[in-house]
């Protein structure tokens, strides 16, 4: 399974979603090539958990919105809500481990 690209984000594709993950990157990243393989895997795990894509070439005032400080980057949030960044993608097990406790939080 692919992670979807999105090409522009509005507030309302984040909110309509009750947990997401957004993945912002830039082609020429070979880090991020990497980071996407994990999420890959993850997306297999847990088929139902949106996991979305973003190039950050395309979207620059995001960097600045969300304090973006490198990519990869992975972003969680949670009815809306950026929950976290996570911007060392350290092992799936690490990813997945996060995943797994946005869904299991109520907030």
């Amino acid at each position: 399974m692919v992670v979807e690209e999105w090409q522009e984000i509005r507030t309302g594709d984040i909110m309509k979603h009750k947990e997401l993950a957004l993945f912002l990157f830039t082609p020429i990243c070979g880090t991020c090539k990497l980071a996407e393989k994990m999420l890959t895997v993850i997306q297999e795990l847990l088929p139902d958990f949106p996991i979305k894509k973003v190039n950050l070439n395309y979207t620059p005032e995001l960097a600045s919105e969300w304090e973006i400080q490198s990519v990869p980057c992975l972003l969680l949030f949670k009815h809306g809500v950026l929950i976290k960044k996570i911007f060392a993608f350290q092992s799936v097990d690490y990813l997945y481990k996060e995943i797994k406790y946005l869904c299991s939080t109520e907030e």
